[in-house]
């Protein structure tokens, strides 16, 4: 498994130990997590812009949506 090396400022650091021992899991899990949901929303960002740069989709209005939905 790859190692990466990270430096925190002091306030983040501090805010990471204090969840790291209120739920007694270790810092690299958090920081593991973090990352995991960071990525996966900049690939829905990009998949987004992607679909907005497609001439060829179609664009619901609200109203649409919503009939299309039933709601």
């Amino acid at each position: 498994m790859p190692v990466i090396t990270l430096r925190l400022d002091e306030k983040a650091d501090r805010k990471l130990q204090r969840l790291a021992k209120e739920t007694e899991r270790p810092k690299s899990y958090f920081i593991k997590k973090a990352l995991e949901l960071y990525l996966e929303e900049c690939e829905d960002y990009q998949i987004a812009l992607a679909r907005r740069a497609d001439r060829d989709d179609e664009i619901l209005s609200l109203a649409q949506m919503r009939k299309a939905l039933g709601v």
